[in-house]
């Protein structure tokens, strides 16, 4: 005889392979698959677990058995308009699993930029042979803006680069490991100007929104590089165009925007000193079993009473 437990609802479009981890983890579970938003109404009212991307405040009401929202992303911003009514659920997330394929990405976008490939490239189609040197990153300077689970792996990865790092975070009195100085959020006047590379790190909160503005931006050095795998709304876009524009800001690397798809009208796309991706920056290959083992060990949690890992603490957002 199995061991009872709770009532599970996956929603979205990964709903089936989550289910099928589940069943081989937990066989004695019941689990419910809706992976589309009319499946998902139906079986809403039954879920005292819900794991999915987004939470779906739509239809919160419809859900008065929820006790534990898990996300199988690090962003639980789709939550932000219900927070101050959910009180009696525990939200968790799935931070842990992004950090090492993000800093990969940003170390690319770092050489990339460090190197200028994009010009060699250039040079490559035209059959032109120009030489040049470079610095080593070694002796370069970059500046992480939000130092949580992500943050603080991508410092770390800067500074085994032999790179000197600079980061921003609300406790500054807390050393992080591979950062040289901390700076709090309200010294990004003090920081950005020593930057040769700035990178976005920041929780999506309704803090973070707009959090580099025209200020923050103008203070970007004219040979640095900006780089945001956070989320779009952490930078007031226009003004971050107008800058690369005009050359206030060498370059940056965008893999996160205000709409997502980016629309084909934005002139980000066409940019010469910008590359842009979709949103695939903390994408790692088999992203549903990583994913899982936070659930899985999450649930067994759950079911024993224990405290589960990776909490969100809602009046912070992360």
């Amino acid at each position: 005889m199995g061991i009872p437990g709770p009532t599970v609802v996956i929603s979205g479009p990964s709903a089936k392979p989550y289910a099928g981890l589940i069943k081989d983890r937990f066989p004695d579970l019941r689990v419910l698959q809706a992976p589309d938003a009319s499946s998902l109404e139906e079986h809403i009212g039954e879920a005292e677990v819900l794991l999915a991307f987004q939470f779906p405040v739509e239809i919160f009401d419809k859900a008065p058995k929820l006790r534990w929202f898990q996300s199988t992303g690090a962003g639980v911003d789709s939550l932000f308009p219900i927070r101050d009514r959910l009180g009696h659920i525990t939200v968790t997330n799935a931070r842990g699993i992004h950090g090492e394929v993000i800093a990969d990405y940003v170390m690319g976008a770092v050489t990339l930029f460090h190197w200028d490939f994009r010009g060699f490239l250039h040079d490559q189609a035209n059959k032109s042979w120009k030489p040049r040197p470079v610095l080593p990153l070694a002796e370069k300077t970059i500046g992480v803006i939000g130092l949580g689970s992500i943050g603080a792996t991508i410092a770390r990865r800067a500074k085994r680069a032999g790179m000197t790092v600079l980061g921003s975070k609300r406790d500054v009195t807390v050393p992080v490991e591979g950062v040289d100085e901390l700076f709090a959020p309200d010294a990004m006047a003090d920081m950005l100007p020593r930057c040769g590379f700035v990178v976005i790190a920041l929780p999506a909160t309704p803090d973070t929104v707009g959090f580099l503005g025209p200020a923050e931006i103008a203070c970007i050095r004219p040979d640095a590089y900006l780089i945001n795998i956070a989320r779009g709304s952490v930078i007031v876009e226009g003004e971050l165009i107008k800058a690369l524009q005009k050359g206030g800001i060498a370059g940056a690397m965008l893999d996160v925007f205000e709409q997502e798809p980016l629309p084909p009208t934005s002139p980000l796309w066409t940019m010469p000193n910008v590359v842009v991706t979709p949103h695939s920056a903390g994408y790692p290959a088999n992203y549903e079993s990583r994913a899982f083992s936070v659930f899985a060990e999450n649930l067994k949690r759950y079911m024993a009473g224990q405290e589960l890992m990776n909490i969100v603490d809602l009046k912070r957002g992360y």
